[in-house]
């Protein structure tokens, strides 16, 4: 890579990607400085329920399953090493996952994933009715069993995102900074335009989320990037709560270090419209008396929305720009942004340094695009 000028690698975004980024590069001596228009971890890093759950979106194998699975398997170490270099817990709790039936076509389904030649290197149990009432006595008796997947996890996503952030030893990391668009010299992106002048780098990550395409289009580089609004309420401590992560057909519920149950989430093309709505938190409070009648009860003691970062094949873009000399890509993580920071940005990282793309990333390259 070009080490030239005060900084080697700008990174356009703060959140939980833009920052894994940095906390990878920063290990490795790279000169670096986040900006965010906001604040760090602001936006959708911040209203994550922060679930690390590789088989939540797909179920087949193959390269989104395996980046998935490779980044999992790098938590354990991850947040015990943050809270060495940075004093912060993040919080990973071994909860493990239930996703239940409620139907026979489901139950079905779950016990041939659970029975399946093809294993995704998951420990995977199907419980019936009687054995997942002695692990969760308080679901719904409509349930007919679920698929207990023990190995996956969660962290606190707020913690993480900072934990990051401030683990990036030398990182610059600025708030505030809106990105006007990319500087150049011929097809070679040299910094950043901002109110008032330039920012000069010899290399530019752009990892800003749902606004990703919105920076890329000022050199030409239209990225398929959109946002999803997603609402989600948070449920007070108490003895209803569930032990373990219970996941259904309309949503989940998230059991916190705190107590606090989060019920999450909806799936909304809004646009940026971030306001929570009454017909979203009613449905999440319907979705979780379904899960848990326990619940009902429960007034939520917050709710909030955020902007998953959705791409047009529901994949991530991710590496090297064509066309383009200094220009990389990290973005349409969708609702997986948490789950796959760390091998995004041990990935990213390793292909700025080496001045290339690798084997890992060419699935998701954005040239699919392109």
């Amino acid at each position: 890579m070009d080490r030239q000028g005060p900084t080697d690698v700008i990174i356009v975004g703060g959140g939980v990607i833009g920052c894994s980024i940095a906390y990878y590069l920063a290990r490795e001596g790279v000169k670096v400085a986040v900006l965010d228009k906001g604040e760090i971890g602001g936006e959708a890093s911040r209203a994550a329920a922060g679930m690390l759950a590789p088989l939540a979106e797909v179920e087949e194998d193959g390269p989104f399953q395996e980046l998935g699975l490779a980044s999992l398997r790098l938590f354990p170490h991850l947040s015990e090493a943050l809270e060495q270099e940075c004093g912060v817990d993040v919080e990973y709790l071994r909860s493990g996952i239930l996703r239940v039936a409620l139907t026979e076509e489901q139950a079905e389904h779950l016990k041939y994933s659970a029975l399946r030649p093809a294993s995704p290197g998951l420990e995977l149990h199907w419980l019936e009715r009687d054995e997942l009432r002695a692990l969760e006595p308080g679901l719904a008796p409509e349930i007919r069993g679920a698929l207990y997947s023990p190995e996956e996890h969660q962290v606190n996503a707020d913690r993480l995102v900072q934990a990051l952030a401030r683990a990036a030893h030398g990182a610059v990391l600025r708030q505030g900074i809106r990105v006007a668009g990319l500087a150049r010299r011929g097809t070679r992106v040299t910094g950043v335009r901002i109110s008032g002048g330039r920012l000069s780098a010899g290399h530019v990550v752009l990892a800003a989320g749902a606004w990703t395409g919105k920076v890329a289009r000022g050199v030409g580089v239209d990225l398929p990037v959109f946002p999803v609004r997603g609402q989600m309420i948070a449920l007070p401590a108490s003895r209803s709560a569930p032990r373990h992560i219970v996941w259904g057909e309309d949503g989940y519920l998230v059991p916190k270090a705190n107590g606090l149950v989060f019920a999450g989430a909806t799936v909304e093309r809004v646009g940026f419209r971030k306001n929570v709505t009454v017909g979203g938190t009613s449905g999440l409070r319907r979705m979780a008396k379904s899960l848990m009648p326990r619940l009902a009860g429960l007034d939520a003691v917050d709710a909030w929305a955020g902007f998953r970062p959705g791409s047009a094949d529901g994949l991530p873009i991710l590496g090297p720009v064509p066309g383009w000399e200094g220009l990389s890509v990290a973005c349409g993580h969708f609702r997986n942004g948490i789950l796959l920071a760390p091998i995004t940005g041990d990935l990213i990282a390793r292909s700025i340094l080496d001045g290339s793309s690798n084997e890992a990333l060419a699935p998701f390259s954005p040239a699919r695009f392109l």
